[in-house]
């Protein structure tokens, strides 16, 4: 090897900067830069893997990423049941209201089902088993949306109280119609009998046996014999059996001290106690006790004293 070939290797010293020189020939130096290549290769391929694996390492595995995901969708699915529980009671709160105001409208069908059979509104005019016409042309340019919960619940609520007033307004007109009924049923009018004549009237007169001038405390009404006597208002029956003088007497308190009695009668129809309503049979008309012929003796008392019961019979024409 020529001396030009070789290598100076100059180490240099900490110290003092003394420096040194190493001759090393060509191939040596050559097998030491690859050396040193070969181990800057390796380093470097090494460090290469270490970031690769810290990186690996630092994300999730596929494993874990799916139970991440199952853990939110279970969370989600746990949301929607609640959503959907909420709704369901919102649901079911509104069906029981409806509920309660259709048995609230069935009571007021009911009532004014009441009041046309009482002649208080004409039926022709109040059908309470249809519902109530309406209409009216559709506006086509919105189109039709539907109610949202709280709409619908505020509206519910508006009609809930509707109904609420239109009840208490019925319950005082059907108060007020029954109690018109009742002072209508005890209204002492009319006559006892359904067909017959007046043949003797009250006062002073000839007693039909004697001629002599007595008291008739009552007035007759002649008719067919078996023909119907009525009590000419509401009562209670408190005397239906045989009386001197009277035949057969049916006697009926209307309360206030107004008492009306019914005489003469072929058959009695009703027992002590029973209630008897205005125009109901009491009694048919015979010729029983003393008494000429078929007719009624019909009397009207009041706390004890007679009252002319013509007074009571022309109240039924005015």
């Amino acid at each position: 090897m020529k001396p030009e070939d070789d290598m100076n290797i100059i180490f240099v010293g900490k110290r003092h900067g003394k420096s040194r020189v190493v001759a090393v020939n060509a191939p040596v130096a050559a097998g030491l830069v690859v050396m040193v290549l070969g181990l800057l290769a390796v380093a470097g391929w090494s460090g290469y893997r270490v970031a690769v694996s810290q990186a690996e390492a630092a994300q999730p595995t596929p494993s874990e990423l799916v139970l991440e995901w199952q853990a939110k969708l279970s969370e989600q699915k746990a949301d929607l049941a609640l959503v959907e529980q909420n709704v369901q009671q919102q649901v079911d709160a509104l069906t029981l209201r409806l509920g309660e105001m259709q048995g609230r409208l069935l009571r007021l069908d009911a009532l004014g089902q009441r009041f046309v059979e009482s002649g208080l509104v004409a039926s022709d005019e109040f059908d309470f088993d249809q519902p109530a016409a309406v209409g009216g042309p559709e506006d086509e340019g919105l189109a039709g949306e539907s109610f949202s919960t709280p709409e619908l619940t505020f509206m519910i609520d508006q009609l809930a109280r509707r109904i609420e007033d239109r009840e208490q307004q019925l319950r005082l007109l059907d108060q007020v119609a029954s109690r018109q009924k009742l002072e209508d049923e005890l209204f002492l009018e009319g006559r006892p009998i359904t067909w017959g004549w007046l043949s003797s009237r009250y006062g002073y007169r000839s007693d039909p046996f004697t001629g002599k001038r007595t008291w008739h405390a009552g007035v007759d009404l002649a008719g067919k014999e078996g023909s119907d006597i009525i009590a000419v208002a509401a009562g209670v029956v408190t005397y239906a059996d045989e009386r001197y003088g009277y035949g057969n007497l049916v006697e009926v308190d209307h309360g206030d001290g107004l008492v009306t009695r019914y005489a003469h009668a072929k058959s009695i129809e009703v027992n002590v106690g029973d209630v008897v309503q205005k125009g109901q049979v009491v009694a048919l008309m015979g010729s029983t006790g003393r008494s000429t012929g078929p007719h009624v003796h019909f009397e009207v008392i009041r706390n004890g004293k007679s009252e002319n019961p013509e007074t009571y019979i022309q109240r039924a024409s005015r």
